[in-house]
């Protein structure tokens, strides 16, 4: 029987990205299930759905910032809220399909949403800030930058998001089992049921 695999939709300036990236894995690895990571940029699905997350209810908006903290408690994860926020994320977005070309896509992912939402490193939004995690990783910082701003990057991330808009990715982490959608952090028992199901 073939692998199962989980679609997962990510940007790396989604606070609750940041939690998935923690709790997907090992429920991955408990089904023998593949993920197939998916950049997309948040960005411009918001902006194509009208939506301005500064424009949400004062109350909800005040109430993100400890309910973000309970979640790190819990799972006993070093998350802060960067002193900059939000960023531009095209760069390191593009930059992920580049490690994937060099088979370095996840330990990078790993290692960029460390640097932003542990270590208060806003400056990955631009090439200079990812140089440090790029060489940490084994590969020339100004290969990856022109690899990452070539045509055929661009246009695979540009494809990634209009893939995902096209299934109905609305919002971040989204997570495909099959046909099934699921969207959240908090959504990881439903995806874990669901691989059960299709074992």
């Amino acid at each position: 029987m073939a692998k199962q695999i989980i679609d997962f939709y990510w940007d790396i300036g989604s606070t609750n990205t940041y939690f998935a990236v923690h709790l997907l894995p090992p429920i991955a690895a408990r089904h023998d299930a593949t993920i197939a990571w998916h950049p997309f940029n948040l960005g411009y699905v918001f902006r194509a759905n009208d939506y301005v997350l500064a424009e949400e209810p004062r109350a909800k908006l005040s109430h993100r910032g400890r309910d973000l903290r309970r979640w790190a408690e819990k799972y006993a994860l070093k998350f802060s809220m960067p002193s900059q926020f939000p960023i531009k994320t095209s760069i390191p977005l593009r930059g992920s399909l580049t490690m994937r070309k060099l088979d370095l896509e996840v330990p990078y992912i790993q290692a960029l949403f460390e640097a932003y939402w542990e270590a208060d490193k806003p400056e990955i939004a631009t090439y200079a800030g990812l140089k440090p995690i790029v060489e940490s990783l084994g590969v020339d910082s100004a290969e990856f930058e022109t690899m990452s701003e070539s045509e055929e990057i661009r246009a695979q991330l540009a494809e990634e998001t209009n893939t995902g808009m096209e299934r109905g990715v609305f919002g971040a982490p989204t997570f495909f089992v099959g046909d099934e959608m699921f969207w959240g952090k908090d959504r990881m028992d439903f995806i874990d049921d669901e691989l059960a199901r299709k074992t």
